[in-house]
């Protein structure tokens, strides 16, 4: 198969970019590994950031909010286009048809979320992600877009330096197959996932896209950034949208005492709230004050997703909660108009590090990134397409893939990854959590070593040969504990606080590492620098 665009993922990045590709003229495909609208973009559910009335907020306040929650470490050019064209992008949606709420005027309602001087945030009640991820694949059906499901990333395809397309393991057949394209777009999501059973992420979200990547000779930079998610239901980490502290909820402990500012910055109060439930404290949301008519007016999936897993109200009950990994600001290092160090290579969305968030996103910010980012890498991708000839280069890429997939069938089965895939959760949530230090760090790191040499022994049970999920999360695994070597190499290295980061003997953010940090891999060896933050 040929195409003038492969975009490999589907969620609000990756189908901002195919709409943008589509009608500039490129013939487009994306692939996805699960339905395009089952991607991590519904989980967004609090707003998207914009200042759309410069007589109570300025762009330039955005800018500011943005920065500083970056704690430094932000790529200012970048920041600034996500702020300067936050609003043109909201108009962009919202002439898709995008449901925003409206306020009394009839104007698009904003909300305040945590870290930001004031209410910018766009929202459609508490679906905005939903809402926007399906209005986008509307419209690349009305645009013709080509998608093919149940595809799963296995490699790029790259010569001298250029990416030629992409092999990928059809998980209906098993069959190992190669794509060519003239640009390729990276859009697969983070990396929260590793952190299995502690995380809001859909179970799709494992890190593939980085894994290969890297395997390419992509950059990885800021991997030791993990944002925790202040409010998950303690019992299945399952999120509550900031939106319910933005309009107004509590946080308080079992003796109705608040403890935290529930607006501050997303680590400040997840950190908070998790030194409480060390010191064997129950942490509960209280929106009881709030009522039901307005609950249900601005919060009703929170609600049911309150109702339906832990069989409380939130009219009535207080809600127990915890932090869990929710977002990655680390990824696949790009400059502002998406381009990787691989030529005609874009990365996008949450796969992506192109500077916007620094040691720390700001809320809100996520689907700006996404839907502006996506948009920009669609336009650039579809540049120049006439110059390009698609090669279908006789490397060796594909046979090795086969290869690969073969020599998994044959693993002896004698350790359990799914048992492993438990530990590595709860393993990475503890040591390489909201607290770290260096022990905690080289266990981590120990562990993942073991396991890496010891996942020739682990295999599948399923032999089959259709629809084998066993196979698909096997791989899975397997790039989940090659990315979680990354983050903690890249977490024991950075020897400072810094936003998501937090290590316990240095508490203090420190000049010398005030820089981007940068992992890439040479001979199956990771190599770690620190470059300066622009």
């Amino acid at each position: 198969m040929e195409y003038d665009v492969l975009i490999i993922g589907s969620g609000g990045a990756g189908l901002s970019c195919a709409i943008e590709a589509k009608r500039n003229g490129a013939k487009v495909l994306v692939l996805s590994k699960t339905t395009p609208t089952a991607s991590q973009t519904c989980q967004a559910q609090g707003g998207i950031n914009a200042c759309l009335d410069e007589e109570t907020d300025s762009i330039q306040n955005h800018i500011n909010d943005t920065m500083k929650s970056s704690h430094k470490i932000g790529n200012s050019e970048a920041i600034k286009v996500l702020c300067t064209k936050a609003k043109d992008t909201i108009l962009w949606l919202d002439n898709l048809a995008v449901p925003f709420s409206k306020d009394a005027n009839g104007n698009i309602a904003q909300r305040k979320l945590g870290g930001t001087s004031n209410a910018r945030a766009c929202y459609s009640s508490d679906y905005t992600g939903l809402k926007i991820l399906h209005t986008l694949y509307d419209t690349c059906i009305k645009e013709n877009v080509d998608f093919i499901e149940d595809k799963m990333l296995l490699d790029l395809i790259v010569s001298n330096n250029t990416v030629l397309g992409a092999v990928v393991l059809d998980i209906k057949t098993t069959e190992v197959e190669q794509i060519f394209a003239k640009k390729v777009v990276l859009a697969t999501g983070g990396y929260a996932g590793i952190y299995t059973n502690f995380n809001t992420n859909s179970l799709a979200t494992t890190g593939d896209g980085l894994a290969v990547a890297l395997r390419a000779g992509c950059r990885l930079k800021n991997m030791e950034y993990v944002q925790f998610h202040p409010t998950a239901l303690k019992e299945n980490s399952i999120l509550i949208s900031e939106s319910a502290r933005g309009e107004g909820g509590y946080l308080v402990t079992s003796d109705g005492e608040r403890f935290i500012d529930e607006l501050k910055p997303r680590d400040e109060v997840a950190r908070a709230i998790y030194q409480q439930l060390q010191d064997n404290k129950e942490v509960f949301l209280d929106l009881r004050h709030l009522g039901i008519e307005k609950i249900m007016k601005l919060m009703p999936q929170e609600y049911n997703l309150a109702l339906q897993y832990t069989g409380l109200k939130m009219d009535v009950d207080l809600i127990p909660i915890k932090p869990v990994a929710h977002y990655s600001m680390g990824g696949i290092k790009t400059d502002p108009r998406c381009h990787t160090n691989i030529k005609h290579l874009y990365a996008i969305g949450e796969c992506a590090a192109n500077g916007v968030h620094g040691a720390n996103r700001l809320g809100g910010n996520s689907l700006l990134e996404i839907i502006l980012f996506g948009r920009i890498a669609g336009q650039n991708a579809s540049k120049d397409l006439d110059k390009i000839k698609i090669v279908e280069d006789e490397n060796k890429t594909i046979q090795n893939d086969i290869t690969y997939i073969d020599e998994l069938f044959e693993y002896p089965n004698t350790i359990n990854f799914y048992e492993k895939k438990e530990l590595l959760g709860k393993i990475l949530y503890e040591n390489v959590g909201l607290f770290r230090n260096e022990t905690d760090l080289q266990t981590a790191s120990k562990q993942i070593a073991q396991w890496q040499k010891e996942y020739t022994q682990m295999g599948i049970g399923d032999k089959s040969r259709v629809y084998n999920t066993n196979l698909k999360e096997f791989i899975e695994f397997k790039n989940m504990l090659d990315i979680s070597e990354v983050v903690i190499l890249s977490a024991i290295e950075r020897c400072e606080s810094r936003g998501a980061h937090y290590r316990i003997e240095y508490t203090n953010e420190e000049e010398q590492f005030e820089k981007q940090s940068i992992v890439t891999k040479t001979n199956e060896n990771l190599n770690l620098e620190f470059i300066n933050a622009s």
